[in-house]
């Protein structure tokens, strides 16, 4: 997508009601148009987090004097749950308590409380509990398709459960042998069930992808609903999106092409670390396919969304 569209997409995706009106009068996937507004939301939540909560205690006057908790989280133009935590909290709920009312709402303090916590549930598609699992399911969605991809091509590879314990971070899939793409020596990739403009790719590379390389050597990452026009991406990481992905026939490295499993079929140790080439990861293989992307943040918390 180039940077323009998706600038005035972001621009213009203030609520859900624009992702449906413009994935309806723009015939624009609607899931892809949600990825986009949970980073407008969750950005700006983020940036005035503070300045909301310093407002808490005058805003629970409000809400004591016949205001409810989504009135004010729409005067705010902040997430309905996030705001109704942080008023909950306010109200001398403790925190764990806090979100086990909006898990179980009918656990609610009050028959009031227990009216607007079902109210903020309902409009908040993002941080709800409802929402949050919607974005986990389709983090797994997309992690599935890559394993069906790299099934579907014979390529062995452990997953981020298989290698628990055993290195500080895992990737989605560190392949049991590395595969070559244009020259380059893939030993892992990761699944991305989201958009990456500049700002989530810049997150994830310091969160995540870099740390990768260190540990195992190049790799490519898997952005199932596309990304910006000239994005990036730093030396020995590659940059895909599902049309790129699902056009590629991949090939073992020459070393791994002779490799056996262990006795028993156990699946050889790790690749070992390798540094990342000097060379900024090649862009993705031009071939094109129809895009079926998914997508999601993290569980709130009495602290800046992410």
């Amino acid at each position: 997508m180039d940077r323009a569209t998706y600038q005035h997409l972001y621009d213009t995706l203030a609520t859900m009601d624009d992702v449906r009106r413009v994935a309806r009068e723009q015939s624009i996937d609607e899931e892809l148009l949600f990825v986009i507004h949970t980073h407008r939301v969750t950005r700006d939540a983020t940036r005035r987090f503070y300045v909301v909560k310093r407002q808490v205690p005058r805003l629970v006057r409000d809400w004591h004097h016949g205001r409810t908790i989504l009135d004010i989280a729409h005067e705010w133009r902040f997430p309905p749950v996030l705001m109704g935590q942080m008023m909950l909290g306010e109200l001398k709920i403790p925190r764990k308590k806090v979100w086990q009312t909006f898990l179980h709402p009918d656990t609610a303090p009050d028959p009031r409380l227990r009216t607007e916590v079902h109210a903020l549930i309902d409009a908040d598609p993002i941080y709800s509990p409802r929402g949050m699992e919607m974005q986990r399911e389709r983090g797994r969605r997309g992690e599935e398709r890559l394993y069906q991809w790299l099934e579907r091509h014979g390529i062995g590879y452990r997953t981020e459960k298989d290698l628990r314990g055993k290195y500080a971070k895992t990737p989605d899939a560190l392949l049991d042998h590395p595969i070559i793409f244009y020259g380059q020596k893939l030993a892992w990739i990761e699944s991305k069930a989201n958009f990456g403009d500049d700002v989530e790719l810049r997150k994830n590379l310091r969160r995540q992808l870099a740390p990768y390389t260190e540990l195992f050597g190049e790799g490519a990452v898997v952005y199932w609903y596309g990304f910006v026009d000239g994005a990036e991406s730093p030396p020995g990481i590659l940059l895909w999106d599902a049309p790129s992905l699902e056009s590629i026939t991949p090939t073992l490295a020459p070393k791994a092409a002779t490799a056996h499993r262990a006795p028993g079929g156990s699946p050889p140790e790790a690749p070992p670390a390798a540094p990342p080439s000097r060379d900024p990861a090649r862009r993705p293989h031009p071939a094109k396919a129809p895009s079926d992307p998914r997508s999601g943040p993290d569980e709130p918390g009495d602290a800046p969304p992410p």
